[in-house]
């Protein structure tokens, strides 16, 4: 049975999405350079794992196996013609887990770039790109997903191409771009300018906002600004588990659930509807995140960029990129977690 996002949307003041998908399987055994998707076929047990220990955890929804689904990412490991296999595989586990679960939980199909540079700076067109993410949401669909996600963009004429190819399929989508590079995407994206690439998509999301990028404090800065531009629309927030440190040949992310908590209470604070981790987050934040929510007084205003630093820790630039840089001046360093 499919669970309509809009519905939970419309009845709750928010949703715990999941955590992390690549960390979580390379603590599972995934290995470096190895296509997760794959896993999708060969080890579904292990992708059922996942999905349950976002749901056991006390996730509202969780992302599909699939963020490297498209052709041009799979053709890295010769497959790019499993696009609708693998991508119908991840979406048909989800869909497993969900209708066990004891309560609504929405299946998003994780959709992520192309990793190719779009015209005009690259060679991939804006229609050839939409064909490749038309595919995937086919897949995605078929296989039931409730709703399709579109995540860690840089380039507005991607989000583009994603948002053509998803009105291929009429489907309900999400999406969310990564503020990485002094509160702007790669392409040089920021809050504000997300805002108004949304309003101008002709087959809207359901819900946007920012997702990975650098730590929980610049995230929320960028949602913060989502928030004072009206965006009109639900707003995501899916943010790192602190910052990775290189540790005995892993990476791992420094973020505490105490610190993801205090995060996922300051998200809902800085507007944001639905909440969740992106890279080092594992289930026991999101229990401490969900425990969290369900106790969360909200505050009467959106919270100061002094507190959010103050809470999760510094930010990685002293501007979020809209011109607000005075306010966003570097405050003392301290770290919770």
């Amino acid at each position: 049975m499919r669970t309509d996002l809009q519905s939970l949307l419309d009845s709750r003041a928010w949703i715990l999405a999941d955590g992390a998908t690549g960390t979580n399987l390379f603590n599972a055994g995934l290995e470096a350079g190895e296509a997760p998707e794959l896993w999708n076929v060969d080890r579904p047990d292990a992708i059922r794992d996942l999905y349950r220990g976002a749901v056991g955890a006390g996730s509202d929804l969780f992302l599909t196996n699939s963020f490297g689904g498209t052709a041009a990412r799979l053709k890295l490991h010769d497959a790019q013609d499993r696009v609708y296999e693998l991508n119908h595989a991840a979406a048909r586990l989800g869909r497993e887990v969900a209708d066990a679960a004891d309560r609504p939980v929405v299946v998003a199909g994780s959709m992520g770039p192309t990793g190719e540079i779009l015209e005009p700076v690259g060679s991939l067109s804006i229609a050839d790109a939409a064909a490749m993410f038309a595919e995937q949401a086919r897949g995605l669909v078929d296989g039931g997903a409730d709703v399709l996600w579109v995540e860690t963009i840089s380039a507005p004429e991607e989000l583009q191409a994603a948002a053509l190819g998803i009105a291929e399929v009429d489907a309900p989508w999400c999406c969310t771009m990564s503020f990485d590079t002094a509160g702007r995407t790669m392409m040089g994206v920021t809050s504000e300018a997300m805002v108004g690439l949304i309003a101008d998509l002709p087959h809207a999301p359901l819900a946007f906002g920012a997702n990975c990028g650098v730590g929980a404090s610049d995230l929320l800065r960028t949602v913060r600004g989502m928030t004072l531009a009206a965006p009109g629309l639900p707003l995501i927030a899916k943010g790192n588990a602190g910052i990775p440190k290189f540790h005995d040949g892993h990476i791992h992310y420094d973020g505490s659930p105490e610190l993801m908590a205090d995060y996922a209470a300051l998200a809902r604070d800085s507007g944001a509807r639905i909440i969740g981790g992106c890279c080092g987050t594992g289930p026991d934040h999101l229990r401490a995140m969900r425990a969290r929510l369900e106790a969360h007084q909200n505050a009467d205003d959106v919270p100061g960029l002094e507190l959010i630093a103050a809470r999760l820790g510094d930010y990685s630039s002293p501007s979020d990129g809209t011109g607000a840089a005075a306010e966003a001046a570097r405050p003392r360093r301290r770290r919770r977690g």
